[in-house]
């Protein structure tokens, strides 16, 4: 009775406690995981809001401050800078004040963006407010995995990624609605105006145009502080404390997301990854490795492939240019726009389904899954508009007779059609001219179809193709170096015609059938590599790297994305949209040999069994 008793009244009293640490730890867990999903709404809001803001922007900055296209693209552009600028120094800075610190900077400075971007009075502070959120996006984008990377139990760290992905595409989204409310809003001041004076009318449009685009990121500020408010409440990452020797620390950060038996048992695994770092178990890591030595290059190297190939899908560019395919597919403009809302949710939605799968079937069967859709996508799309490219003429030599001293205006009206020859063979259907021309080392691609109801004139003058000179131009050509093209030479040279086809559109089935194709290339990308890359840029890199290699492996990220963006319109205008559909889809294809062949699959296994798997090989 003595010993039965005490062990049965321990017994009894070991339940309730054990319910209580689950349901402390669940709840922190679900804390972790809503505000790393926050980071990732912040990152979609990153991307997305200036699409809606730009056109209200340009029609009411470039009057009241005389901005010019160079520097709204600037503005547009200076995002991109600032997530390359910290990109270079987010590993470094999260191993140096902490992932938690780290994410509480991201969020001030993201915070601090909107009043600066919304109270804007001139160029300046706008193209600061848009550096500060390019800085914050950097810092969330490697920051974040890498923390979830580093908290989360093994059999949840798929999830976790899967949902800064998905709070990521919903970012999107919301960017997109914030836009359309705006845009309703605008629209009902327009029809509201046109009972006012000319003056008071044009006065009215400004006035409900700037508010517009400054409304659009005043919404913003909310997300802002709840993602930094919330990170400071945050325990930091038990690998960063275990790193610096903060044993105790980094124990009860483990303690808050997993029972004790757990926690001991990977804080041993954690000492022991770390051993080799100082002269014994648990002391404070002093000497750091360098990124390439020889038992990291393979998961390095690996990481960077996929993060290079991930962006070599084209599909950063395709989706800022949806609406323009869809055009130039046959779809009119209204229903393409509808069709870019559809595929933004469809990619929120299709990210819902990797979050369930991503910790069942493992990275490397969705990521096989993922590139094997988007090849298959792609090559459709590509031979769809092979087809329809199939038919273009050749009406170069003709426009070129039609220059006039260095400039050319064309409008698609009966003559023009008649002169080119097109219009007695046409059926009557609306034609559209893809046209390439250059001044010297300064080229252009446009676009001009016969079914405007406006039928605008093209200009092609100089002005609008000759930039000016920069400093960043001049620095470069005093070196010798030269990488771009030198005003002085655009200056004197004359128009010349490089490309000019011209086609009838293609047919509304055509359209939906390559409407068809984004959606199943959109899917694709949602299941795999949407959700794997943010694992693979985390799970792949060893400890003691983790956190450069990240900062490294995003930057090549980002750079074949800018380069494909950079390159994009030019290409189809040379070359056809067919030409870079194929490119992308022979970059998934390499895509999904290298999940097929290299990858290891690595659900379920902790950060430290990765590791010594790539010791190993």
């Amino acid at each position: 009775m003595s010993v039965t008793e005490p062990a049965a009244q321990s017994s009894a009293n070991l339940k309730p406690d054990s319910g209580a640490e689950a349901r402390a730890t669940g709840r922190a867990m679900r804390y972790l995981l809503f505000i790393a999903g926050m980071g990732g709404l912040l990152y979609g809001i990153d991307v997305g809001i200036i699409a809606g803001a730009l056109p209200y922007l340009e029609a009411t900055a470039s009057v009241a401050w005389h901005l010019s296209a160079q520097q709204l693209s600037f503005i547009v552009a200076a995002v991109l800078l600032g997530s390359v600028l910290s990109s270079l120094f987010a590993g470094a800075l999260a191993d140096l004040i902490g992932r938690r610190w780290a994410m509480v900077l991201a969020g001030v400075l993201f915070t601090a963006s909107i009043p600066l971007i919304a109270l804007a009075d001139g160029y300046l502070p706008l193209l600061l407010g848009r550096l500060l959120q390019g800085i914050s996006g950097g810092l969330i984008g490697v920051v974040v995995p890498l923390y979830l990377a580093e908290c989360l139990h093994a059999r949840q760290r798929g999830r976790g990624a899967a949902l800064f992905q998905l709070l990521l595409t919903i970012g999107l989204v919301a960017a997109a609605l914030i836009g359309l409310y705006q845009a309703h809003s605008v629209d009902a001041a327009s029809t509201a105006a046109q009972l006012l004076a000319p003056a008071a009318r044009a006065e009215a449009l400004f006035a409900a145009r700037d508010h517009a685009w400054r409304s659009i990121f005043w919404v913003c500020l909310t997300p802002g502080i709840i993602f930094t408010v919330g990170s400071l409440l945050l325990a930091e990452s038990p690998r960063w404390l275990a790193r610096k020797g903060k044993l105790a620390q980094a124990r009860q950060a483990l303690l808050r997301t997993r029972p004790a038996a757990e926690a001991e048992a990977e804080l041993r695994d954690i000492e022991q990854a770390l051993a080799p770092q100082g002269s014994h178990t648990g002391q404070a890591a002093q000497y750091s490795e360098p990124l390439l030595s020889r038992r990291y290059v393979l998961p390095f190297l690996l990481a960077c492939l996929v993060l290079a190939l991930t962006q070599a899908t084209g599909i950063n560019s395709i989706l800022a240019y949806v609406v323009t395919i869809l055009n130039q597919a046959g779809l009119p403009g209204t229903t393409a726009n509808m069709a870019d809302v559809v595929l933004k949710v469809l990619n929120a939605v299709m990210t819902i389904v990797a979050v369930v799968l991503v910790d069942r079937k493992g990275r490397k069967f969705l990521l096989m899954l993922g590139t094997g859709g988007i090849a298959l996508a792609l090559l459709s799309a590509g031979l769809l508009f092979r087809s329809a490219e199939a038919n273009q003429r050749d009406v170069s030599a003709v426009l070129q007779t039609r220059i006039q001293g260095d400039s050319l205006s064309i409008q698609l009206d009966r003559a023009t059609l008649q002169a080119l020859g097109v219009a007695s063979d046409a059926g009557g259907a609306p034609q559209q001219l893809a046209l390439a021309y250059s001044y010297g080392p300064f080229s252009n691609v446009k676009n001009l179809r016969s079914d405007d109801p406006a039928l605008p004139v093209l200009e092609l003058s100089r002005a609008d193709t000759v930039q000016a000179d920069s400093v960043i131009g001049t620095f470069f050509r005093r070196l010798h170096l030269n990488p771009f093209a030198d005003p002085a030479q655009g200056a004197t040279a004359p128009l010349r015609i490089d490309r000019a086809q011209i086609s009838a559109l293609p047919s509304s089935q055509h359209g939906w059938q390559v409407a068809l194709a984004m959606c199943l290339f959109v899917a694709s990308f949602a299941v795999g590599p949407g959700v794997c890359v943010w694992l693979a840029l985390s799970e792949l890199m060893p400890n003691r790297i983790r956190s450069n290699g990240m900062s490294v492996a995003l930057l090549i990220n980002q750079f074949v994305s800018t380069s494909i963006a950079a390159v994009f319109l030019p290409t189809v205008g040379q070359y056809g949209y067919a030409t870079l559909f194929f490119y992308g889809a022979g970059c998934s294809l390499l895509y999904f040999l290298t999940a097929a062949l290299l990858l290891p699959e690595t659900r379920g296994k902790t950060l430290e069994e990765i590791e010594a798997y790539f010791a190993r090989k």
